[in-house]
């Protein structure tokens, strides 16, 4: 990391965090770094008033209604950019300002060519940035991995990994109208491929090392702008491994329990993520809903982050990225690693466009 910002961290003090925006995964961040020790969240940013009173009752010492106004006056170690895509690149702009590290919530940008003017600021600046890429920190990811570096299946010829999510319009029939950024490709920067896709090509280069994009196609389950279903076929030259990754919002009744499904197929076994799933899983998911659904009677606050899975993960990931930053260090998932998923994602969005005519089959989920 370029010296060219002097670090305020010490050994004897708290690492001042900020977070800049604070609806769903924002309070996932806060509720995580609240939970850390050596970290103290001395300010939170949202323009949605309810957000600002949630952020203030988990613990934020100060909140304000413009992220702007947060990073010229609070005097911060970093800030967690979890605004809306479009938002991404003024908020670093705005960071690298101020001499501020950044950890984003994926995607990184809209486009590479947003990435690398992000990057190219950051870079001018000294300062360090991060990327919200959670599915290596997964548990049963991690234990994909420890099997496939320990050879225990041998060549691995052929891969496939599914991500599944619920839409933005939620169960049907869909009651209320979901905010309007995560429905426009324009601001979000594209559709299912852009919100789970770029974890996916994450996860798969962290396995195989670069990817190279075969073929793609897109498609709506619903009427639309951007695409909420994408079949991408992918090659690694290094370890000649064919993949197929699937990844869709689909507007579920019910969402299946395991959203994310790896499956390696090697000459000597096959090895699954759900070999690595822990125990207490289910148990431990159920418990946490039935704690938040008793909370809406008592009035108390839900347990967003809470000793999840899921969650568990981004607590994981952000607090890699504060010891990194805490030690002068590049983030281990950093902005080249979020870059490449946007490269990747662009490749398959101009095959995908080449087949245009090619129908999307929903993947069949099983129990």
């Amino acid at each position: 990391m370029p010296p060219t910002v002097l670090r305020r961290w010490t050994d004897s003090s708290a690492f001042e965090l900020g977070v800049l925006g604070v609806g769903n995964i924002g309070m996932v961040h806060l509720k995580s770094a609240l939970s850390m020790p050596g970290v103290e969240v001395v300010a939170a940013a949202d323009a949605v008033p309810e957000n600002r009173d949630r952020a203030d009752r988990a613990g934020a010492a100060r909140t304000y209604d413009d992220y702007t106004t947060l990073l010229e006056h609070e005097d911060l170690d970093a800030a967690i950019v979890a605004l809306p895509p479009f938002l991404h690149a003024d908020a670093v702009e705005r960071a690298a300002e101020e001499g501020v590290d950044v950890f984003v919530e994926k995607p990184l940008a809209r486009s590479t060519e947003e990435a690398d003017r992000m990057l190219e600021t950051a870079r001018e600046a000294g300062i360090a940035v991060g990327v919200d890429h959670t599915l290596r920190y997964q548990p049963d990811m991690a234990g994909v991995k420890d099997e496939y570096d320990e050879g225990s299946v041998g060549h691995v010829p052929y891969a496939s990994i599914t991500r599944l999510n619920d839409h933005p319009l939620g169960k049907p029939p869909a009651d209320e109208a979901p905010p309007e950024w995560p429905m426009d490709p324009d601001t979000a920067g594209g559709g299912s491929l852009i919100e789970l896709g770029v974890h996916c090509f994450d996860v798969l280069e962290w396995l195989f090392g670069d990817l190279e994009v075969r073929d793609a196609t897109m498609g709506q389950t619903l009427e639309i702008p951007a695409e909420d279903a994408a079949t991408v076929l992918l090659r690694a030259p290094e370890t000649e491994t064919t993949i197929t990754l699937h990844c869709g919002t689909y507007q579920w009744e019910q969402l299946p329990e395991v959203n994310t499904r790896l499956r390696l197929e090697g000459v000597t076994g096959t090895v699954s993520n759900r070999d690595h799933l822990r125990d207490n899983f289910y148990a431990g998911a159920a418990k946490s809903a039935l704690s938040n659904v008793a909370s809406r009677f008592t009035g108390d606050e839900p347990d967003v982050f809470g000793p999840t899975f899921y969650l568990q993960a981004h607590y994981d990931a952000l607090e890699d990225f504060c010891e990194a930053v805490r030690n002068d260090e590049t983030p281990p998932v950093d902005g080249a690693d979020g870059r490449r998923t946007l490269e990747l994602a662009e490749a398959a969005y101009e095959l995908a466009a080449e087949n245009d005519d090619a129908e999307i089959e929903t993947p069949e989920v099983m129990p």
